[in-house]
């Protein structure tokens, strides 16, 4: 007879996943413990320890935070793919939580988190106090997001350093639903692109984030399939970055308020009717916003 789901299961660095995951005999390996976890449940990891790439299809939580951080190391692969499928009630949370985890890439890394999928519409999923770097494989993004039937991302306490792409991406091929971004109390920093980038009918809303010395722009807005694309950076520093802010297509706006933009080559740039606007109450050095001011209400 088949063994049921458990509610919550454990990974130890000396964990087998011949184990039923309990607390007594856990898992070696995330992608060991999924298979036994129920929907809407969740993983909690023992002790200190590299628990393997996995790919998530339901709500469920990840959670690290009992050992200070859990490992993902995703040489050559993506560290956690969030891919939820189809759920019925009263487990129909579409939600994923990835908590206290720390995504090493070793310099060959595809990406931390890769979100896919158009199975359900208004998934979430949250990514907080994590670490994610190394990604220098292809695309080498921190986060990449390509939901095609909506949803949100949060970002909280998390550092996003040292990939060769993008910090965070959320690039959808179609514009039919929006993705919303919300982030707050993060760190994206030595990126070989951007820090943030919006595709095509992504509604970002940045606060309290430091973005700094990237290779590309800190923030950067671009319609790939249409819709509008915004982004409003709140009490943010977006720093030493080869642009601070860029809109390159029409319908894509970046506002910015309450935020220091200091020594980036250019503060903004904006091509093919983009814009990018101030609150007015930014420390840019003396440098303007090329788009018409925001009037506070």
């Amino acid at each position: 007879m088949a063994q049921a789901q458990a509610t919550r299961t454990w990974v130890s660095g000396v964990g087998d996943d011949a184990n039923p995951c309990s607390r007594t005999a856990p898992c070696k390996t995330f992608a060991g413990a999924i298979s036994k976890t129920a929907v809407d449940g969740e993983i909690d990891a023992l002790d200190p320890g590299g628990f393997g790439a996995v790919t998530v299809t339901k709500s469920i939580t990840i959670d690290g935070s009992a050992t200070g951080v859990a490992g993902i190391l995703n040489a050559t692969t993506t560290g956690v793919i969030v891919n939820i499928t189809a759920e019925t009630a009263p487990h129909n949370l579409h939600t994923v939580v990835l908590r206290a985890i720390s995504f090493q890439g070793a310099g060959s890394g595809t990406q931390g988190i890769n979100i896919v999928g158009g199975n359900v519409s208004g998934s979430r999923v949250i990514v907080e106090n994590c670490f994610i770097a190394g990604n220098n494989g292809s695309p080498g993004s921190g986060i990449t997001d390509v939901r095609i039937n909506g949803g949100t991302l949060e970002v909280y306490n998390t550092t996003i350093i040292n990939n060769s792409g993008n910090g965070i991406s959320m690039n959808p091929s179609s514009n039919n639903n929006s993705i919303h971004l919300h982030m707050q109390h993060c760190r994206v920093s030595g990126n070989g692109a951007s820090g943030v980038f919006l595709g095509s009918a992504v509604q970002g809303f940045i606060y309290d984030t430091v973005i700094t010395q990237n290779n590309q722009a800190g923030v950067f807005v671009q319609q790939t399939a249409g819709g509008n694309t915004n982004a409003e950076v709140d009490h943010c520093v977006v720093s030493n970055n080869i642009t601070g802010f860029q809109a390159n297509t029409t319908n894509s706006i970046i506002r910015v308020s309450n935020t220091t933009a200091l020594g980036n080559n250019n503060l903004a740039i904006t091509a093919g009717a983009g814009a990018v606007s101030s609150y007015g109450n930014n420390q840019t050095g003396g440098g303007g916003f090329p788009s018409a001011a925001t009037v506070q209400q």
